[in-house]
């Protein structure tokens, strides 16, 4: 501690000597909230770090000719116009401590749970610079959730950003949650971002982690509903800073977004309370430049460690066509779509099947498990389909075909069931699917018998093979009857036109 103390004071000794100890000040011309105006700091940057006395710190939110939008993060006492303010020379950050993973933590290092601040806190970026294509890698490892309609059929790979969207109370966090249970002694880091819950949401997902073993190698990132929504906006920005942090320590890293419609909409406020000009659906023109500088985060890195990323986002009446979804659907490598519909049938995962789609697809997943995966998926597609026309119908009235095809399509559906908690290997997967091989392999062989080769046609209980030579001589004598025959046939018609 002493020595600590002694470098801070050797440091600001020769600031002192260096003149650089002198920071632009400003005053603050107008107060909304948590946003303030500030006129006169001409010297910064955005994300710098501008303190108003002792009363309140933020970043710089926005720069322009005459005045500086800061938006404040920590307000210890009321902000008035005519205070001033001044820069620190330095970037708005982070504090984050190694003793923090398995904690409920925000982004200035302080346990929510104990109410405490950790020690060894070190500074992190609110964002670093995007990762280079070239130190990029491409993504094939998979990533199993435990969950059988994703990990068969959607599959997600280590270093994917897969979009998990859906109306609300869903079970959308579930699949997340249950993702991060699935990686329990598999050497994955999971930091689960929570934007805008309330702390008994909060809490009772840490317990649930804690339960069943997950918060060893868990972190807990929130900014709750009664925050300002500064510090709700930078906290995403701050745990994807963490996890790039473990990436290029050659760690896996899962990060869980809960959720980006909430962070858009956090994001809307601050902009107009700062007077810019909203555009589409009422939100600012950069909003996709918001998101996908976030989402970009996710990838796998050369030197051997990966961020895969899934962003949440709740919509309005089944509509994943609003301007939001829309923009995270087509910055990410797929989505898994929730029904309300199917939640309230009770299938569990409420999965929307026909609209979930996964761009890697295959080609992060193993051979057998590719093998099944297809096969259940598109025997399930073709089953949903004719469920919508037939569901109601009576089953004696259909053709065999379409009853077999009505039997086999529920019974894939009801394995697709899972409880919550309770991830399933990929061998337990793969078992579940065994019948459709068995029946394959029977058709197959049905087909045999009906249709067999030519060469196993067995005469007299003797194979054809073995005796050619009759077969040869049986063959010329039915050509010379039917020459003969058709000859006598030629003279007959010749005599009745005599």
């Amino acid at each position: 501690m002493g020595k600590k103390v002694t470098n801070k004071l050797d440091k600001t000794l020769d600031n002192i000597k260096s003149n650089d100890n002198v920071y632009a000040t400003g005053t603050v011309t107008k107060v909304t909230k948590y946003n303030i105006e500030i006129s006169g700091l001409n010297d910064v940057s955005f994300y710098d770090e501008v303190n108003v006395g002792t009363k309140a710190s933020g970043y710089v939110f926005g720069i322009y000719p005459n005045k500086v939008i800061v938006s404040l993060v920590n307000i210890v006492e009321e902000v008035k116009t005519g205070d001033i303010a001044y820069t620190l020379k330095k970037e708005f950050k982070g504090l984050f401590s190694l003793d923090s993973v398995g904690k409920v933590i925000d982004i200035f290092g302080n346990d929510l749970i104990a109410d405490r601040k950790f020690d060894n806190l070190v500074e992190v970026n609110i964002e670093n610079k995007p990762i280079p294509i070239m130190d990029r890698s491409a993504v094939k490892r998979e990533f199993l959730t435990g969950i059988t309609g994703i990990d068969l059929m959607y599959p997600i790979g280590k270093g994917q950003r897969q979009l998990i969207i859906g109306d609300k109370k869903t079970g959308k966090t579930q699949i997340c949650l249950d993702a991060i249970v699935n990686q329990k002694d598999k050497d994955v880091l999971c930091i689960y971002v929570a934007l805008g819950k309330n702390k008994k949401e909060v809490k009772d997902i840490y317990y649930e982690l804690t339960k069943r073993g997950a918060a060893s190698y868990t972190i807990i990132i929130a900014s709750f509903h009664d925050e300002l929504p500064t510090k709700t906006y930078l906290t995403p920005y701050v745990a994807l800073s963490i996890a790039e942090s473990f990436m290029l320590q050659k760690y896996d890293v899962l990060v869980v977004l809960d959720d980006l419609k909430r962070h858009a909409d956090v994001y809307r406020e601050i902009s107009l309370t700062s007077n810019r000009t909203p555009g589409r659906d009422a939100y600012p023109s950069d909003i996709f430049y918001t998101h996908a500088r976030l989402l970009e985060k996710g990838a796998q890195h050369n030197k051997g460690g990966s961020i895969t990323i899934l962003p949440i986002v709740e919509t309005k009446t089944t509509d994943i066509t609003d301007y939001i979804s829309t923009n995270i659907i087509s910055i990410c490598d797929g989505q898994i779509v929730t029904s309300s519909k199917n939640f309230n049938k009770g299938q569990k995962p409420a999965i929307n099947y026909g609209l979930s789609v996964s761009r890697l697809g295959g080609n992060v997943q193993a051979d057998d498990m590719k093998k099944v995966g297809s096969l259940v998926r598109r025997n399930l597609l073709s089953y949903l389909e004719v469920r919508e026309v037939y569901e109601l119908a009576n089953m004696d009235e259909m053709s065999p075909e379409l009853q077999k095809q009505m039997i086999n399509g529920k019974k894939i559906l009801d394995n697709l069931n899972q409880y919550k908690y309770s991830p399933k290997s990929k061998d337990e997967m793969m078992d579940l699917y065994k019948f459709m091989f068995e029946e394959e392999n029977i058709e197959s062989e049905n087909n045999d018998e009906i249709n067999p080769p030519v060469e196993n046609i067995e005469t007299n209980g003797e194979s054809s093979n073995s005796d050619n030579s009759n077969n040869e001589e049986d063959l010329t004598k039915g050509k010379k009857a039917k020459k003969k025959k058709k000859k006598k046939k030629n003279t007959k018609e010749e005599d009745d036109s005599e």
